[in-house]
């Protein structure tokens, strides 16, 4: 049995997405953050040495890494329906979309999350240089960067819809935190049509809703 050590508001709602897609029976085992930092709780350090969610456990197998655990569950339970062929173009753009939502389109957003976050955590004193200099880095840095990213999106979205070829593949499925987290977080996609119209799409499947009603609460759903 497949367990999903998930951490509210968090990637491994996708790993819940992806298992619902797959049909493909689980166990969640919930973990809330610290209230204060907002930081995972430390009994994820003894399912992963790093702590972080999402984590799967499958027999002898843990594993980690949001990208990692959806090449392993098609591996092992897909039948090649969110997964195209390898060697097409389309498998291609699957495998760089898998990658590319943690590698480049997180990092600014996550950036932008901590930079924001900056000044109520330092002494009451510093606060109003903390300000200055969050505001300074999130207009001049983060803001442009992640205009270029939602920009990228629209147009990869222009002509069919979905990021790996012309219909509906686990590539989708990793991509959506990294919209979820922009809408919700910036406001940077509400002007964009197709990414809109993406999100919408995905939160129209059964899967997804029905990934929703088992992980609880998830702050991004409403986009």
């Amino acid at each position: 049995m497949i367990i999903v050590h998930h951490l509210e508001n968090s990637r491994s709602q996708r790993v819940l997405w992806l298992l619902e897609e797959l049909g493909v029976p689980y166990e969640i085992r919930f973990y809330k953050r610290d209230p204060r930092t907002m930081q995972a709780p430390p009994e994820l350090r003894k399912i992963h040495t790093l702590g972080k969610s999402p984590i799967i456990t499958e027999g002898h197998v843990t594993l980690a890494e949001s990208g990692a655990i959806i090449e392993y569950l098609l591996d092992e339970h897909d039948n090649g329906h969110l997964r195209p062929p390898a060697g097409t173009p389309e498998y291609r753009s699957f495998i760089y979309w898998l990658h590319y939502a943690e590698g480049s389109a997180m990092p600014p957003l996550v950036m932008k999350l901590i930079f924001g976050m900056l000044p109520s955590r330092v002494p009451f004193l510093l606060r109003p240089f903390a300000s200055l200099i969050a505001k300074g880095v999130q207009t001049q840095l983060l803001d442009p960067e992640i205009k270029r990213h939602t920009a990228f999106w629209e147009e990869s979205l222009t002509q069919t819809g979905w990021f790996a070829g012309d219909s509906f593949s686990a590539a989708d499925i990793q991509m959506s935190f990294p919209l979820e987290a922009a809408s919700a977080r910036t406001g940077a996609v509400r002007h964009l049509p197709h990414v809109g119209a993406f999100l919408r799409r995905i939160h129209a499947r059964p899967a997804w809703r029905r990934a929703l009603e088992r992980g609880g609460p998830y702050a991004y759903a409403a986009t």
